[in-house]
Formats: structure tokens, sequence, C-alpha cells
């Protein structure tokens, strides 16, 4: 058996980040920037006003001073002209201050009788203008790799960038084996169950930004598993849940290797998910879950999650640690390191007492895995834990 980052420095070295595509700004969101991105423009492309009131010139401001207004300039309406040292322009926000200005005063620290305004008392020390090219200027990037967000969207858009080069997203081939499996919706013989790793995982697969492809369920068979890796044969990556040990059924392995996988490991010293396999195959890469409920799903978020952000080309990182408090004893660990299904709340980090591999709603229960090492000593309440966040 090899550690868990063991596992992870060789699965990272079976895929590469995939290619670039140009996509439309309408379908960047929540996909990965392949490339630096240049601004075309400022932002703003003109000194503006940032409140409704009078463009004047700054030289010209103290308490009484009275400004003939000679017009008005709105967004998208800019007025055009010289502004003197004794006229003011209407202005309203995100207008184009004219020339001549370089100063609005609020409409609240004036009156107006007819063309004619007349300072109050106010010390007028903001200038209420927002310089050009304060937010961004000609030539600014945004650099790569970077997940795209909503705000990243509004960003890309205030730059006039219309088509966004990103990653292509890697299409994950999910086959669930067995025969004791059907679909949800169908109606089980009484030796059956209802496969539901493979749709746990297509979730999981599609919220990191991949596509998710469910083949259908694999029989305990060489036909069937030669089939199935074959209509899985284009993907980039092929996941199969389960029949990867070493029962008589257990045909996952074989049949793989006789397809021409060269396969880089098998078993991790880690619970749950200890038969774990993985390799290439062809064109894609390969990993193997276990068929438990609970150690597919575990495995998932160690193994497969960070395969896929470096298909994406978000580098090579183990998911993501943190170090909290927990809210109850647990118990010593033993010769793996252990992903315990947890819960964090305001006391703390609460492990679960049940964490057979099969308890899908303790699974469901939990917002984090607490991570015990090798060996682990028992801990106490308040004692600093590790966790991954679910």
């Amino acid at each position: 058996m090899i550690t868990v980052a063991e596992a992870l420095d060789q699965l990272f070295a079976l895929v590469s980040p995939l290619e670039t595509e140009d996509v439309p700004l309408t379908q960047a969101n929540g996909r990965v920037l392949a490339r630096d991105v240049t601004a075309t423009r400022n932002q703003p492309p003109f000194a503006a006003s940032a409140m409704d009131g009078y463009a004047v010139n700054a030289q010209t401001i103290k308490a009484g001073q009275t400004f003939g207004v000679i017009g008005e300039a709105a967004a998208g309406h800019k007025w055009s002209g010289t502004v003197g040292p004794s006229q003011a322009v209407r202005i309203f926000t995100g207008a184009p201050l004219p020339d001549g200005t370089d100063y609005v005063i609020i409409q609240e620290n004036v009156t107006r009788e007819g063309d004619v305004i007349t300072l109050d008392d106010s010390t007028n020390d903001k200038p209420h203008v927002r310089p050009a090219g304060a937010d961004f200027k000609t030539g600014d990037t945004i650099k790569a790799p970077r997940l795209l967000s909503p705000a990243d969207i509004a960003l890309l858009a205030a730059m006039n960038i219309a088509a966004v080069p990103v990653t292509r997203r890697p299409v994950i081939a999910i086959i669930a084996t067995g025969d004791e499996l059907v679909q949800p919706g169908e109606t089980p013989a009484d030796d059956q169950i209802i496969a539901s790793n493979s749709y746990g995982l297509a979730a999981l697969v599609q919220s990191l930004g991949a596509e998710a492809r469910l083949l259908p369920i694999a029989r305990d068979t060489k036909p069937s598993l030669d089939l199935a890796f074959d209509l899985a044969a284009d993907a980039d990556l092929i996941v199969t849940i389960g029949g990867a040990s070493v029962g008589d059924h257990d045909l996952v392995g074989d049949v793989a290797q006789s397809k021409g996988m060269d396969r880089s490991f098998y078993k991790v010293a880690m619970r749950p998910g200890k038969p774990l396999m993985a390799g290439r195959m062809g064109n894609a890469a390969m990993i193997g879950l276990p068929g438990n409920p609970v150690s597919a799903m575990v495995c998932g978020h160690i193994f497969l999650a960070p395969v896929i952000r470096k298909l994406l080309g978000l580098g090579t990182a183990a998911a993501l640690r943190e170090t909290l408090t927990l809210a109850q004893d647990a118990p010593e660990n033993g010769p793996r390191e252990h992903y315990m299904r947890a819960r964090i709340d305001a006391d703390g980090v609460t492990i679960f007492d049940r964490q057979d591999s099969a308890l899908l709603t303790v699974f469901a229960q939990a917002n984090c895995l607490a991570v015990r090492p090798v060996n682990d000593p028992a801990r106490k309440t308040g004692d600093p834990i590790e966790i991954i966040r679910l």
C-alpha cells in the first residue's frame, strides 16, 4: 500500500492540463481562464462625475461664490465646450467632466436661482470625480489560471473582452459496476440495490467544472466491462466504481489490463477507500474507486477532485485542509490515515460515532472530513484537528 500523498503524486503524473478553447463571455462563468487577458480600454475611459451636482474649476471654489450654469451633462450625453472660471455645468453621476472643470460641487451644497448657483459655506473637500483609468487601464491583465466568478465576468465585460480563452471541460466517464445494481427509478430485486455512487460522483464532477458522462451499469462479466470501457474510450478520465478489489467477482482490474491499462498503483493506506486503483488506458487516465458509497465519495473528494483541477489547469494541490478544534473527545486512530465524517458548528468539530462506509445518511449530514493521521493518539475536546470541508 502507498500513502495518500504518494497516490496523489502518481495520479497527478497521469494527467496534463487540457487544451484551450474560446467561449462567449456569456458562457465563461465557472470556467478556468487559460491565458492572461488584457484590457483594451481604460475604465472609466474619461474623468467622470461620482455624484449629481455642478462641474466647476477647483481654483474658483469658495463660500458664497456664484457661477453661471451654461449647460448640462448626463451619462451618455457629454457637454461639449470649455467651461470658464465663473461658469458651471449641471452634471449627473457617470457623465464626463467638461473641459475646464476638475471638481464636482454636490447639489446639496448650492442654491440655484434660474441659471445662477451660489455655494454655501460647506467645506467641499472632496472632488467627487472618478479619474480616467481609476478602475483599470489599457494593458492591465487578468492572470491565468483563474476560476472565473460572476465578478470576473463583469470585469471582463468592462474590459471589452467578448470571447474568453478557457480550458476545455474534462470529460469524465463514470462506470458503476456490479450485478447487484439497478438505476434510480427501477424496481430492484430482493438481492439488488440502487446505484447511488455514480450519481453522487457525477454531481461532484459537474460542480468542479467538468462534464460527467454516466455510462450504463457494467455487469460482473468480461463482455459487459469490455463494452463499458469501449464506450468510455474517448473520455479524458475513466472512473470505475466497485469491482476493483480481489474477490472472484471483482473483474475491473483484469479487464482494464486486458484493454491495455498501464497500472500505476493499487491500494492506498487510508480509511475509507483502501482498494483504489489508477493507471493509463489509451488516451485516458483511469481511477478505480471502491464500491462502498461513502468510500467512493470520500475518494472523489480526496483524489478525483484534485485530478480534475489539474486537468483544468489549476495546478497540483491536495484538497484544502484547515485546522479547527474538536467539540468532543475522539478515540485513537489505527495504522491507516482516516477520513472521518464530521460536522462543523459553533462549538467546533464533532466526529460522528458511526463511520461505516456504507452509511450515506451520515455522509449527507457531514459538512467536513476530520483527518486522522496514522496512529494518531486519542484527542480531547478543544484539541486541534485537521479538516477538509465538503
